[in-house]
């Protein structure tokens, strides 16, 4: 099974890769389908009905807007996410949707749309259908779609592929590897550091030229999610009315301390770093999948402070930032393969706890750790949010998702210097901590599994699940 950095890396759009990003991509498959089928010109009109934890909060999570956006062929990586608002207002207004930009359908989104909040499909909690008819309203096409975390999309005929939904390839890894301790074997056996692993196997789809320039694009897209995050104001939408604090608080970290307070108050930095991400996800704008939305601001949180706090950078500078990324893609790929990275099927330890890890093992690497170290670091990460519920209030990737991530940051570069400080050598390893991940997760009630039924989402009585569609 070949894996690739970018299915877990991916430019898109907030505020859930899950229940954004996926929904967004499955819509854009069913008009694959279509017009493979030669019917889109017939379509009359299109359904889509939503269950499980898209049913519960996908009003919250923008997972209807996100549907439509897709049927009009619109991709989360390109989409105009400043002209999002526009667009969905006029549909509501016209109650009409342009089909892949070629064909203008009746829509009636409070009909045509249904969140089914107590109602799930097989295989996954995060299941959709989309059905279009003909003007006799006889069915022309109609496909079912799980949304299995990170943007990860599988329909009905792929059940199979929902465990580890990267579809089987004919490509052959120089290096393969599906767990940890086949990852450190490879690494001491061919002596060759994580990262330089990942890269061999990375250009069995492109050249190491346009492997680096895709990864520093990723780079630039988060440093621009951060700044936009530092500099935006104002209330996020949803109807909780959370004040945005980024922009205050790089405010006040620029302006009040000193160039020695600077370093000393290095985590007020990195803190900053994880909200402007979340913030800018809890709006709907631009940002990369790391490996999910909700979890989105750790590695570029550890990025910056690797940037602005390490000497190692200025030492490696950008050749870092790759290493970085390889490294905790790799960490990314094992948890995918063997665990879940998605909230609705393991609650927030599949999101932050897997994006720790990953950020722990990015960051010891470019700052010189083993690759047991490494494996150490991930550990850490993993195995102290293990039992971490997905429990939004509201529905919406705000409280506690944002802070979350701060917190997430902070604990990833504590895995990192603890790790550093010791040989490699620990009690528990990463495979073991993944695997209690993943059954720590199955035992989980279905409550704490991003449905907002249960958690924090319940102790806020006066705000209901699904205020409004963000």
């Amino acid at each position: 099974m070949a894996i690739s950095i970018f299915d877990l890396f991916k430019i898109g759009i907030g505020p859930s890769s899950s229940h954004t990003v996926g929904p967004m991509v499955a819509a854009n498959t069913f008009l694959d389908g279509l017009k493979e089928q030669g019917n889109l010109g017939a379509v009359d009109s299109i359904s889509v009905d939503l269950y499980g934890s898209l049913g519960a909060t996908g009003k919250g999570h923008g997972s209807g807007k996100a549907v439509l956006l897709g049927l009009m062929g619109e991709k989360p990586d390109t989409v105009d996410v400043e002209s999002v608002q526009g667009v969905m207002q006029e549909i509501l207004d016209s109650k009409k949707i342009n089909l892949a930009g070629t064909k203008t359908i009746d829509f009636d989104y409070d009909v045509d749309i249904t969140f089914h909040r107590k109602k799930s499909l097989p295989f996954h909690a995060n299941g959709m259908m989309i059905t279009a008819c003909d003007a006799s309203e006889d069915i022309l096409y109609d496909k079912i779609y799980y949304s299995v975390g990170g943007g990860f999309v599988v329909d009905d005929s792929e059940r199979d592929e929902i465990k580890s939904p990267i579809k089987q390839n004919d490509i052959e890894l120089p290096h393969p590897f599906s767990t940890g301790d086949e990852l450190l074997a490879l690494c001491k056996k061919e002596k060759l550091s994580i990262s330089d692993v990942m890269l061999k196997n990375e250009c069995v789809w492109n050249s190491e030229e346009e492997v680096r320039s895709k990864l520093l694009n990723i780079w630039n897209v988060m440093q621009e999610c951060v700044n936009a995050g530092c500099k935006n104001t104002g209330i996020l939408p949803g109807g909780l009315k959370v004040k945005r604090r980024a922009a205050d608080l790089c405010h006040s970290l620029e302006n009040e301390l000193t160039h020695e307070q600077y370093n000393q108050g290095s985590m007020d930095w990195v803190n900053l770093f994880a909200l402007a991400v979340n913030e800018e996800n809890a709006a709907g704008g631009r940002v990369v999948t790391a490996p999910t939305n909700g979890a989105a601001g750790i590695i570029p949180a550890l990025l910056h402070y690797y940037v602005h706090f390490c000497r190692a950078y200025k030492e490696n500078g950008e050749d870092g930032i790759i290493r970085f990324l390889l490294t905790a893609a790799a960490i990314g790929i094992i948890i995918k393969e063997n665990a879940s990275i998605s909230g609705a099927e393991v609650g927030c330890q599949g999101e932050i706890g897997s994006a720790c890890a990953m950020a722990a093992a990015g960051l010891t690497e470019v700052l010189g750790g083993t690759p047991e170290q490494i494996e150490n670091a991930a550990e850490i990460g993993i195995e102290h949010n293990l039992g971490l519920t997905c429990d939004p209030i509201g529905g919406l990737v705000q409280v506690p998702c944002i802070e979350r991530n701060a917190m997430g940051s902070v604990k990833a570069i504590n895995a990192s210097r603890m790790a550093l400080r010791g040989n490699g050598e620990h009690f528990v390893s990463f495979d073991k901590a993944v695997i209690t991940m993943r059954e720590t997760g199955r035992d989980m009630a279905t409550k704490y599994k991003e449905t907002s039924r249960g958690g924090l989402a319940i102790q806020v009585v006066e705000v209901p699940v699904n205020i409004v569609e963000c």
